[in-house]
């Protein structure tokens, strides 16, 4: 039997799961033509799709706002839950301890986690659960009519004119601080920095958190405004080129600083990498938060993956959980009989 070029075609399309890209979309779009937030929708499509990550292992979660409806337009095949205002953090923890075996990713906004839900926020930092948390982050409360929200910078000017006075939260320098174990920035804009981060993210053990700038074309894109495109192309400092190797493909390469290599990968794929002259350490703590706090004092704006540490404990591990799932586990399970309990007990004696 011979194959169609049309069915060659086709199945050169499969991923490793043997799905092609449209399993991957969700339901249409209902945001603003030209919403940064579409365009975080597309790369987060691209990075599942080629990771090969089965929809049906993923529990997605978002709050409240423009951001948080954008789960609805990926992954069609996931469960999601849409949480109320600022407690996207609180739901996704219970659900990814009951069920330890769920990918959870988490799409919020810069009101939904930076004001409201702050403090859950910090919590699900300082707990390490297992999941990937993205911010979509335009500066401004784009439901309710163009707002600041707590991540403007001091002195960016609204549509109307007004200036904001008020310092503001950097998530990302928040969550370094509170020990999350994978930390980035990016910019919507920017699909081939924000594809491998995304992928890097979904294969960390234990949180990674992203803070994407995603322009509001409707309220947060005019001169004066620090979150608006032309902005953000102006002051976007990265920090490094970025590709992403799966585990299940060791590859390694060697090359001098300011140089650029091809590296051919098993799939047929290459990576192109630039390795820049600038030093900088994304496993040293420190030195993330002073060069955070340096770029933004010289009004610049870091993307890359500025924090790394694969060695703290996630909640799981902290809380001894099981292998099997909670949400698994029968009566019988949960009630261990009288010698069992006698152990439990004599360890605390």
């Amino acid at each position: 039997m011979t194959t169609t070029p049309v069915a060659e075609a086709t199945k050169a399309n499969l991923n490793r799961a043997g799905l092609d890209k449209a399993a991957y979309k969700g339901s249409k779009s209902t945001l603003c033509a030209g919403c940064g937030h579409d365009a975080i929708t597309n790369h987060i499509i691209t990075a599942f799709y080629e990771l090969g990550v089965e929809p049906q292992s993923v529990a997605k979660f978002s709050g409240i706002g423009c951001s948080s409806k954008t789960p609805a337009y990926f992954l069609s095949r996931s469960c999601g839950f849409n949480s109320v205002h600022g407690r996207m953090p609180a739901v996704a923890t219970g659900a990814l301890t009951a069920n330890r075996q769920l990918i959870g990713v988490g799409v919020s906004g810069d009101g939904d986690s930076a004001s409201i839900g702050l403090n859950h926020m910090c919590q699900i930092f300082r707990r390490n659960v297992r999941m990937l948390y993205i911010v979509e982050n335009n500066g401004v409360y784009g439901l309710t009519k163009g707002q600041f929200s707590a991540t403007a910078d001091v002195g960016s000017r609204q549509k109307g004119g007004a200036l904001n006075d008020y310092e503001p939260i950097d998530t990302c320098a928040l969550a370094i601080e509170l020990g999350c174990g994978y930390v980035a920035r990016s910019f919507s804009g920017d699909g081939k920095q924000l594809v491998p981060l995304l992928k890097g993210a979904l294969s960390h053990n234990g949180l990674a958190f992203i803070d994407v700038i995603s322009p509001c074309v409707t309220f947060n894109n005019h001169d004066g405004s620090t979150k608006s495109y032309d902005f953000v192309k102006e002051h976007d400092i990265r920090l490094h080129e970025l590709g992403f190797v799966p585990h299940y493909e060791e590859v390694s390469v060697e090359y001098d600083e300011g140089t650029t290599t091809r590296v051919d990968l098993p799939d047929g794929s290459y990576l192109t990498l630039k390795k820049l002259e600038r030093t900088y350490d994304p496993f040293d703590k420190k030195s993330a938060l002073s060069t955070l706090a340096a770029s933004r004092a010289s009004n610049e704006l870091l993307t890359g993956l500025l924090f790394l540490d694969e060695n703290r404990p996630t909640l799981d591990q902290r809380m001894k959980l099981t292998e099997r799932p909670l949400i698994e586990l029968t009566e019988a399970d949960l009630r261990p009989g009288r010698a069992v309990l006698e152990e439990i007990m004599e360890t605390y004696r």
